[in-house]
C-alpha cells in the first residue's frame, strides 16, 4: 500500500512544542492525568496510560511528575479535573484547524483560543465546522534503519492497517482508531521503536496557498501549539507545496 506521507505536519507539530520544556511537561502530565482518569492507573491494563508514561519518559519528565500526574487522574491526589475538548475554526484564507484540549477551566480556555485566531487572520468556529474535513486514525511512524521492514509491514497487515507509506528513512501505519491499540501493542511486543504512536485527526484533502497566507498560518499554528491548554493541533494545510516548505525555513 502507498499513500501521502503526513511526516512534515507531525515533524513541524512537534517541534514548536518539543523546544519549550516547562509548556511541554505540562501537556505531558495533562495526558497522562486524562488517561488514568479514562482508563485506570495500572499501565498494564491502559494502553493510553502506556504510550502517555513511554512519551514522557522519553521527553525527560521527572518520575515523581509522572507519579503525581497518575495520582491526580485516578483521584488519589486533587488537580485531576482536567477534562477533553475540541475545538475548530478556521486559519487564514480558510485552512481548516482543529485543537485537542485539556483544561481544568473551560471558561479560560475558549477566549483565549478565539483571542490567538482573531489575532492571526482566523475565526474560531462553530462544533462541527471542520470537523467533517478529517478523518480519526490511528498513525505509527517506524525508522526504517532500526527495523526489519518487511516484518514491520508484516505486523501491519496481519492488524488490518488501512495504509502504509513508506519513505527513505521511515514507514507510517495508518490504522482505524478500533485497531490502533492492538497495533501499538503488536509493536511493543515486536520490541519495535515507533517515532509517532497516536490516534490523531488526518485531512481527507490538504489545501494549498500562497506564501503570504503561509507565512500567517504557520504563526497562528505555533501560537496555537504553544498554549498550555492545546495537546494537539490538525490542520489541512499542506505542508509539502512549495510555498510552505519556503516558509518553514525562514
Amino acid at each position: 500500500m502507498a499513500g501521502h506521507s503526513h511526516w512534515a505536519g507531525i515533524k513541524h507539530r512537534k517541534a514548536a512544542v518539543d523546544s519549550k520544556r516547562s509548556k511541554l511537561w505540562s501537556k505531558l502530565s495533562k495526558a497522562i492525568i486524562v488517561a488514568a482518569k479514562m482508563g485506570g492507573g495500572d499501565p498494564d491494563a491502559n494502553i493510553r496510560l502506556r504510550t502517555a508514561i513511554a512519551e514522557a519518559k522519553s521527553l525527560s519528565l521527572p518520575k515523581d511528575n509522572i507519579e503525581r500526574a497518575i495520582k491526580k487522574g485516578t483521584g488519589e491526589l486533587d488537580g485531576g479535573n482536567v477534562e477533553e475538548i475540541l475545538y475548530e475554526g478556521y486559519g487564514p484564507g480558510g485552512v481548516a484547524i482543529m485543537c485537542d484540549i485539556m483544561t481544568d477551566n473551560r471558561n479560560r480556555t475558549a477566549p483565549e483560543l478565539r483571542k490567538l485566531f482573531d489575532t492571526y487572520g482566523g475565526n474560531l468556529g462553530a462544533t462541527g465546522c471542520v470537523s467533517y474535513l478529517f478523518e480519526r486514525r490511528g498513525l505509527l511512524a517506524v525508522a526504517t534503519d532500526k527495523v526489519d521492514v518487511e516484518a514491520v509491514m508484516e505486523i501491519a497487515m496481519e492488524h488490518d492497517a488501512l495504509d502504509v507509506v513508506e519513505e527513505s528513512d521511515r514507514i507510517e501505519i495508518i490504522t482505524a482508531p478500533e485497531n490502533f491499540t492492538s497495533l501499538a501493542e503488536a509493536f511493543e511486543v515486536s520490541s519495535v521503536a515507533t517515532l509517532v504512536s497516536e490516534v490523531t485527526r488526518i485531512p481527507q484533502t490538504t489545501v494549498d496557498v500562497d506564501q503570504g497566507i503561509a507565512t500567517k498560518t504557520l504563526a497562528l499554528l505555533e501560537q496555537l501549539e504553544d498554549h498550555d491548554d492545546v495537546q494537539a493541533v490538525s490542520t489541512n494545510l499542506n505542508f509539502a507545496c512549495p510555498e510552505v516548505a519556503d516558509a518553514l525555513q525562514k
